[in-house]
Parts: structure tokens; sequence; C-alpha cells
């Protein structure tokens, strides 16, 4: 029940960033009429493309015992993430900082990982698994999920 509940958390949420964010385009709204921004359908009207979710996970490279080497890493996203989107991701490398749940200061380096597909319960099952499992393995208190949606083009 909770899976449904957050899967329906999730759809109004993408829904509202969509109405609210014209697809996450670097374009003027005075450009396009303000009509054809509360529309679903802009993507493929104006630029005939597909709306997909992206979604950027936040991966920290510290943890208790030193740090998730590069072969540690690339290691999980080819056991873990490939298999689960073999589509296609983006990797980058990052610089971040938090507050960890002690109230330190927590400067790291990191990873970030993005990806386009399109939104399923299945999908979104599969990166809560990612989640849960780096945080496990790296013994990480969290990693940061941002969701939206892009137009894209191939």
């Amino acid at each position: 029940m909770n899976d449904l509940r957050h899967f329906i958390i999730c759809i109004l949420v993408f829904a509202g960033l969509f109405l609210n964010s014209g697809c996450s385009l670097d374009i003027s709204k005075q450009q396009i009429p303000s009509e054809t921004w509360s529309k679903p359908e802009f993507c493929k009207q104006q630029f005939h493309e597909k709306v997909y979710f992206r979604t950027e996970l936040y991966f920290g490279l510290s943890k208790p015992n030193g740090w998730v080497t590069e072969e540690e890493f690339q290691n999980f996203v080819n056991t873990e993430v490939t298999p689960r989107f073999p589509n296609g991701l983006t990797l980058l490398n990052a610089k971040g900082q938090f507050e960890d749940s002690t109230g330190r200061l927590i400067i790291e380096d990191a990873k970030l990982l993005i990806l386009f597909y399109s939104f399923s319960p299945e999908n979104n099952s599969r990166i809560e698994r990612i989640r849960e499992k780096y945080k496990k393995i790296f013994q990480q208190e969290s990693v940061m999920r941002v969701d939206g949606l892009s137009c894209v083009s191939f």
C-alpha cells in the first residue's frame, strides 16, 4: 500500500512540476504563448519530441573507513545500475557537502547519475533499489534523489 501511495504522490508531484516548468526548457516563456506551457503535449507539439522523466541520484564517495574507489563505484554501476537501466545513463564527477545526522558538515567527492526514462512503478522501484543497495554496500546515510520532466530528443 505504501508503494501505491508513493506512486500516486510522485505522479502528483511530477504533474505539478510539469505544469509549472514547461518541460524544464531554457526557453523564455515570452516566446511561447502561456496556454501552450500548461499542456502536457507541449514537447510533442512544439518540438516533435518525447517527454521523459529525469532522475538524478547523488552518491557520496566517503564512507566510515575511507573512500569509495573508482573501481568500486564502476563495479556498482555495472552490477546494480546498468542491468536496471540498460538503455543508457549519464555519470558525472561532482563535489558536494551536506550536514549529516549528527549536525557535522561533510564535504566530499560525489558521483551524479542522470537517468531519462518512461515513468512506471517498476522503474520507480528500480531506482529505489539502486539507492538502497548503495547505502547498504557503502554504509551511506542517504542517496539524494531529484526528479523532474524533460523534453528529450535523440
